[in-house]
């Protein structure tokens, strides 16, 4: 299974990529919440959302595992350093080349979204739960990347439990802008949230790049 340090790493980046995830799916957050009693609406739609990133880890972990063997690790692990690098220049808003990125999934999206559009407005815990995992396929150059640093584990229930607690890392910044949405986000606007995040995601990008294999 995952080590503790791998497993940090998934939960800080899903905590530091709050920001952009507030831009993707807060607006439909915020709505699901409107009113006291939908409250328990937004925690369903979440447990979908992050329901579909362990989906997602878990498939690309067999992918990885079909054709586990050094060379390929090691080329995951250079693409999912790469990616994040480019992630943490993104959020710190000095280069947004990873939006070309997120266009890769249009295909998919297309076809999801209709289904997902489907269940608003949401009525029951029941649509919100299905909408949160329509919603979870939404493009996003973060969990992109994040999914590549994870299929990098080469094994499908590593690869699940990483996405996992990556989304568990973004869960408090989006139960928050259901219940607070204008405060929390004029605060993940404030530049230094973005500097700071986009610079340790960058390090985290670096740390992921096995130097060593590639000297080899």
């Amino acid at each position: 299974m995952p080590t503790s340090l791998t497993l940090t790493t998934a939960i800080i980046l899903g905590l530091l990529g709050s920001a952009h995830c507030l831009g993707m799916c807060g607006g439909i957050a915020a709505s699901i919440a409107m009113t006291q009693s939908r409250r328990y609406y937004l925690v369903a739609y979440n447990v979908g959302r992050i329901f579909s990133y362990a989906l997602a880890g878990f498939l690309v972990g067999s992918l990885g595992f079909m054709i586990k063997d050094p060379v390929t690790g090691l080329i995951l692990r250079t693409g999912a350093g790469l990616l994040l690098i480019a992630m943490g220049l993104y959020i710190g808003q000095w280069w947004k080349g990873l939006t070309r990125i997120e266009k890769l999934g249009q295909g998919l999206w297309s076809i999801v979204r209709p289904a997902a559009s489907k269940l608003l407005p949401v009525q029951t815990l029941s649509q919100a739960l299905l909408l949160g995992f329509f919603w979870g396929w939404l493009p996003c150059g973060l969990i992109y990347s994040t999914l590549i640093w994870s299929a990098s584990a080469q094994h499908p229930l590593e690869s699940a439990v990483l996405m996992f607690t990556f989304g568990l890392g973004t869960l408090p910044a989006m139960l928050a802008t259901g219940l607070l949405a204008n405060e929390i986000k004029q605060l993940l606007q404030r530049q230094w949230i973005h500097t700071v995040a986009g610079i340790v995601i960058i390090a985290f990008g670096i740390y992921t790049i096995p130097w060593t294999g590639l000297t080899h």
